[in-house]
């Protein structure tokens, strides 16, 4: 057995709060490795939300939605992918190095200081502290798109990690069959597959991944109750969860689980509880499900198909020249 042991922070963030978050995420990872893990997952925008609002908030110049976009850019951190001074995920940066764990961690990333658009991404950062990859929402999905920007196919990678070779994708990313082909195609052990809610239909997305690409899949969803949220937040937050909403409890209630490469359950869904779930994974039993189906090897076609991905990072489509 070839065992390697990971972490799925089902745990809420401090919303619109990004050096309580910060702090909140060092912890986990720090438990998280003490508990044995070598790698730590959070869910989609742990950073600092997913806002649901926006759901609610639709309407064209819409006061309260400006008030909380505004609020939601001052909270979103910026990035420097070299891990530098410029970087506001140092305490995140300094637990993967103090720890010896890669991590892989959600969240609004705002390109820059003064930047009005937001960025549906996980990063990847290594044991050393370094970013090892940056994904973002390639597009966003339905009212979403009134708060992020739709990302490019830069971070459509696969990287190596102590843990194993590493993917990841967001939420209704896994139903698009390139983006999920371009990753089965860079030989992925383990794939994180970040949610904000665990309905049916996701569980479904991620057995059905770890059945095609022949990999673990963990699914990190997203656990927060009415308590978390700020008090001038929470009418329009139910609101964009949607009818159901509890007048409180769980507005997001978890699910995070896991898939090995034959879609059994090496951990079922586990609702209503914040807890961070850790198992351990024999790496292996992967190549022996490789003998039936290698959806980008030998039950491949490329006589008779062929992909192409522009893995280019797209930036403001502005040139300036002198």
């Amino acid at each position: 057995m070839t065992g390697t042991t990971v972490a799925v922070v089902q745990q809420p963030p401090a919303l619109l709060d990004l050096e309580e978050s910060l702090r909140r995420a060092a912890v986990h990872i720090t438990d998280a490795a003490a508990a044995g893990a070598d790698l730590v997952v959070f869910p989609e925008t742990w950073l600092t939300c997913y806002p649901a609002w926006v759901f609610g908030l639709a309407g064209w110049r819409d006061g309260t939605a400006r008030h909380w976009h505004a609020r939601l850019l001052e909270q979103s951190p910026v990035l420097d992918h070299d891990g530098g001074v410029d970087d506001d995920l140092a305490p995140v940066r300094a637990a993967a190095r103090e720890c010896g764990v890669s991590v892989v961690l959600g969240l609004n990333e705002r390109p820059g200081r003064a930047s009005g658009s937001l960025y549906n991404s996980l990063i990847t950062i290594g044991p050393d502290g370094r970013t090892l990859n940056l994904h973002r929402k390639l597009t966003p999905t339905h009212t979403e798109r009134i708060v992020w920007a739709a990302g490019d196919g830069a971070g459509l990678r696969v990287v190596g990690t102590p843990a194993g070779r590493v993917g990841s994708l967001v939420c209704w990313e896994h139903f698009s069959p390139l983006a999920r082909h371009a990753l089965h195609a860079q030989d992925e052990e383990i794939h994180v597959a970040a949610w904000p809610d665990m309905p049916e239909s996701h569980v479904i997305a991620a057995r059905s991944y770890a059945l095609e690409g022949r990999c673990f899949v963990v699914s990190a969803g997203q656990y927060l109750t009415t308590d978390d949220l700020p008090a001038d937040l929470l009418d329009a937050y139910r609101a964009g969860v949607g009818p159901d909403a509890p007048e409180s409890g769980p507005l997001f209630n978890g699910g995070s689980h896991i898939v090995a490469p034959d879609g059994s359950w090496v951990v079922e869904p586990v609702f209503d509880e914040a807890r961070v779930i850790t198992a351990t994974l024999d790496t292996g039993q992967r190549y022996g499900e490789l003998l039936d189906l290698d959806v980008a090897g030998h039950y491949a076609r490329p006589d008779v198909f062929q992909l192409s991905v522009d893995r280019s990072r797209r930036e403001k489509g502005v040139r300036f020249t002198e």
